[in-house]
C-alpha cells in the first residue's frame, strides 16, 4: 500500500511537470494573437499565465497520470496469470487438503502485495482446508470476484472526479467570460465602435473554456473505459484460471477422500 501511494505521488509530480513543459511549448510555439493561443491558454488574459485553461491542462495531465497508474496495475495483474501458481496439466495430481498447502505457500509473497490472483488462490485453499467442501470454495470464489470488481471500480474514483472537475472548470471560465463581457458593456459607451468586437472576443474566450473542458473530459473518459475494461478482463481471467485449475481439481480430490 505504501509503495502504491509513493508511485501515485511520483506519477502526479511527473504529470504536473509535463503539463508545465507543454504550456511552455504552447507559449513559445503559438502566435500570441492567434485562435489556438486564445482557446488553449487564453494568452491575452490580464491574469495570464494564471488562466482557467492553464489550470485545466494541469488537471488533465493529473487525470492522465491516474490512467497510467491503472494501466501499470493492469499490466502487473496480467503478469500474475503467467507465473504458474497452479498446474495447468490435465494429468496433474488432484488437490486434497493434505497437499494443497504447497499452493498456499507458493502464493504467499504475491498475495501480501495485493495481487488479485494470489489472493483468490489463498482464500480458496484456506476455505477448502477448513471445510473440505468444493461448493463452499466455489461460492467464496464468486463472492471474492464481486468484491475485487468493486475494488477495481473504487480505483477509478479519482479519475472520475478529475473528469468532473475539468468541464466544471470550463463552465466556470465561461461564466467568468460572460461576466467580463457584461462588465465591458457596462463601462463602455454604446457608441464606441470597438464595443462589439471587445464583447464578442470576451464571449469567444468564455465558450472556448467549455469546449476545451469537454474535449479533455472525453479523452480521459475514453482512456478510462479502455483501461478499466482491460483490468476487469484480467480479473475475469483470474477467476476462470481458478475455476479451471483449482476449483475443478478440488472437486475431484474431495471425491477421492470420501
Amino acid at each position: 500500500m505504501k509503495s502504491a501511494t509513493t508511485l501515485r505521488l511520483v506519477i502526479a509530480i511527473s504529470m504536473v511537470i509535463c503539463s508545465m513543459l507543454l504550456l511552455v511549448l504552447l507559449h513559445y510555439g503559438l502566435d500570441s494573437q492567434g485562435y489556438y493561443a486564445r482557446m488553449l491558454m487564453d494568452r491575452n488574459a490580464t491574469t495570464y499565465p494564471l488562466t482557467v485553461q492553464n489550470i485545466m491542462w494541469v488537471v488533465f495531465f493529473l487525470g492522465f497520470g491516474e490512467i497510467l497508474l491503472r494501466l501499470f496495475v493492469s499490466v502487473r495483474e496480467g503478469r500474475q496469470l503467467r507465473l504458474g501458481y497452479l498446474s495447468e496439466d490435465v494429468n496433474a495430481p488432484m488437490l486434497t487438503p493434505r497437499n494443497i498447502g504447497t499452493v498456499y505457500q507458493k502464493t504467499a509473497h504475491a498475495a501480501s502485495q495485493g495481487f488479485f490472483l494470489p489472493r483468490l488462490i489463498q482464500r480458496i485453499t484456506l476455505m477448502f482446508q477448513s471445510s473440505r467442501a468444493t461448493d463452499q470454495a466455489h461460492s467464496l470464489l464468486n463472492t471474492s470476484l464481486d468484491l475485487f470488481m468493486h475494488e477495481v471500480d473504487i480505483g477509478y474514483n479519482m479519475i472520475r472526479y478529475l473528469m468532473w472537475l475539468i468541464p466544471s472548470l470550463g463552465f466556470i471560465g465561461t461564466v467568468k467570460g460572460i461576466g467580463d463581457a457584461l462588465d465591458v458593456v457596462g463601462l463602455t459607451a454604446p457608441t464606441d465602435p470597438k464595443l462589439l468586437s471587445t464583447v464578442t472576443k470576451s464571449l469567444a474566450v468564455a465558450f472556448d473554456t467549455t469546449l476545451l473542458g469537454l474535449i479533455m473530459a472525453a479523452v480521459l473518459l475514453l482512456a478510462m473505459h479502455i483501461i478499466q475494461g482491460r483490468e476487469e478482463e484480467t480479473l475475469n481471467k483470474s477467476g476462470q484460471y481458478c475455476v479451471d485449475n483449482l476449483i475443478n481439481r478440488l472437486h475431484a480430490g474431495q471425491q477421492s477422500q470420501s
